[in-house]
């Protein structure tokens, strides 16, 4: 590594280190001071010139710069120790910094890795759900997880017991890629019965962490580590959670970055079932039934890496839905149109064509418009 490099990272680790500093204002300073040199360097007047800093966090900005030298020597020996692992670090203004984690709200300025990002991954779906998962759970995410790598789509999760140990498992099963995200530093294995798992990710995929070695896997850590999940991801699958669990944290970073959910229906009563549903029946979350759900929703972009057209699921349909289903094009037709092409009355038409749009056949747009979905 150079002097420059070196020096650039350590810059940015001061800063990441004073209290009340985040992405966002780090962009703030580098708008008005161009550099980290600069802002660390700078009068407490010309730090009080940027929007949201204030003379408490202009302080602490100059006290962490006074630590240089003593962190410096700590931070060689953590590079050291993280090149010995094989391990690389890599920041937002690296070009190998995953395009789809660069398009959040809060991106995490600086990352560890074990293994390489490939251009597969800006393919992928993450699978996360509780640590407890019923059969019926852990069935479903070995299914979707192991299905969704045989289409060449990156499988993301966060090495937790249960549904993201599954998913893991199941995407490496059929020599699948999939990417973990963790809430420790890389030489902290947790939970440490998966440090087989870890270390087979770590060969065949992508081990990342937002944290310094040597970081336990402390609570507060689990909400960044969750954000990052969603955030390199196209979508995010929920498998079974509590209302409480972190998976719905995941899907509520994955709403907040505009990134699709979806969600496996679950029993009523059953306690790993209330997230799922919870999700599905506030509109929050997309129902499926299996992977090709996922495939049709996000068909344009999973196109470039599945490389043709996904296929359908096949829908069973009545004679009448069959009729009135042939009926409709591409381009949009009324109801009153369509009622007289199949020899219906407007009422029974409407129900057939709310049945068929249910079933993802067709989509109503403004004043009773009707075509076929695509």
């Amino acid at each position: 590594m150079t002097n420059n490099k070196f020096n650039f990272l350590l810059d940015l680790r001061l800063l990441l280190n004073v209290e009340g500093i985040g992405p966002g204002k780090i962009f703030s300073l580098l708008s008005k001071l161009d550099s980290f040199e600069n802002i660390l360097s700078s009068s407490i007047n010309n730090l009080l010139n940027v929007p949201g800093i204030s003379k408490n966090l202009a302080s602490r900005i100059q006290m962490v710069n006074k630590q240089r030298a003593e962190l410096a020597a700590s931070f060689e020996t953590e590079i050291a120790e993280l090149e010995k692992l094989t391990g690389s670090i890599i920041t937002y203004w690296d070009d190998n910094y995953p395009k789809l984690l660069r398009r959040i709200y809060y991106p995490p300025l600086m990352i560890q890795t074990l293994g390489e990002f490939t251009e597969k991954d800006q393919f992928a779906i993450a699978v996360v759900g509780t640590r407890m998962p019923t059969a019926y759970g852990k069935m479903q995410a070995e299914k979707i997880s192991s299905a969704l790598a045989e289409q060449n789509i990156t499988i993301v999760s966060g090495l937790a017991r249960g549904i993201d140990s599954i998913a893991h498992k199941a995407a490496l099963k059929v020599n699948g890629r999939t990417i973990s995200v963790i809430g420790s530093g890389l030489d902290v294995i947790y939970p440490p019965e998966n440090k087989k798992l870890f270390h087979q990710i770590a060969e065949q995929g992508l081990i990342i962490s937002e944290f310094p070695l040597g970081t336990k896997p402390d609570a507060q850590n689990f909400p960044k580590r969750n954000r990052i999940i969603a955030g390199i991801s196209l979508g995010t699958v929920v498998v079974e959670t509590k209302h409480t669990g972190g998976a719905m944290q995941t899907a509520a970073h994955a709403l907040d970055q505009n990134r699709e959910v979806f969600a496996v229906p679950g029993n009523l009563g059953v306690a790993q079932s209330e997230g799922t549903n919870s999700l599905i029946q506030k509109g929050e979350a997309k129902l499926i039934k299996s992977h090709e759900d996922i495939l049709v929703e996000l068909e344009l972009k999973l196109k470039p890496i599945i490389g043709k057209n996904i296929p359908k699921p096949s829908v069973e349909l009545s004679l009448f839905e069959q009729k009135v289903l042939e009926t409709i094009s591409d381009s949009p037709l009324h109801i009153d149109n369509i009622a007289s092409s199949v020899s219906m009355n407007t009422s029974e038409c409407l129900v057939h064509l709310l049945s068929l749009e249910f079933k993802g056949m067709v989509r109503q747009l403004p004043g009773k418009m009707f075509l076929a979905s695509v």
